[in-house]
């Protein structure tokens, strides 16, 4: 019987890395779709397991988390045994997984989002378009790719020469940016692009992708 419970939207990027941790570690879930929409995440019963109202919140038998990134370290360190090893032992190799874990979370995310709102749900939701926010953060996003460029020309992965939570963590934000005018930027350069081809293309992320309605 499946204890792990998922309550998010599949619309949702902070929900999807869930998901595709679950996927790649081949685990068996239930999903519970909460309606962003009906602003359910906002109230009972999804406040208790969530007290800052946003998606996803996880449960496994008693334990309750939130908060995408705790979620996917828990999942990855408690079914080590099953499907792909996300992390890394290492010491001094889990210390540069850890860096660019960072990197991910404090530069590239802090972006990504904010063009992911405006280009990818902004016309979900037919609500006008800042440019000058599109503009300044596509502008931040070309610098912090010039560092992910040298970084792939030196490592397959950006944690390292395997697949790692660093790089899962990049695809839900990068499933909405390839579908928009922000796509040139990784295009443009050969490591990067060859990275989000590789990434991309894993079938657990095709599962993910296969929970989106539209």
């Amino acid at each position: 019987m499946t204890t792990i419970k998922v309550h998010g939207s599949p619309l949702s990027t902070a929900t999807m890395r869930v998901t595709a941790t679950l996927y790649e570690k081949q685990i068996e879930f239930e999903f519970v779709d909460i309606n962003l929409r009906n602003g359910d995440h906002k109230k009972e019963p999804f406040i208790s397991l969530n007290p800052f109202g946003q998606v996803p919140a996880f449960e496994d038998g008693d334990l309750k988390l939130f908060e995408s990134r705790a979620i996917t370290q828990y999942i990855d360190h408690e079914y080590g045994d099953k499907g792909t090893k996300l992390t890394i032992s290492d010491s001094k190799k889990k210390a540069i997984m850890g860096l660019w874990s960072e990197v991910e979370s404090h530069h590239f995310d802090q972006v990504a989002t904010k063009l992911v709102w405006e280009l990818g749900f902004k016309p979900l939701f037919e609500i006008p378009l800042d440019t000058k926010i599109v503009e300044e953060n596509e502008a931040k996003l070309d610098s912090i790719l010039n560092v992910y460029e040298k970084r792939l020309s030196e490592s397959k992965y950006l944690g390292g020469e395997s697949f790692t939570l660093v790089d899962l963590h990049h695809l839900p934000c990068l499933h909405y940016l390839m579908k928009s005018q922000i796509k040139k930027l990784f295009e443009s350069r050969p490591y990067v692009s060859a990275w989000v081809a590789d990434i991309t293309a894993r079938p657990a992320w095709s599962k993910v992708i296969a929970m989106i309605p539209i």
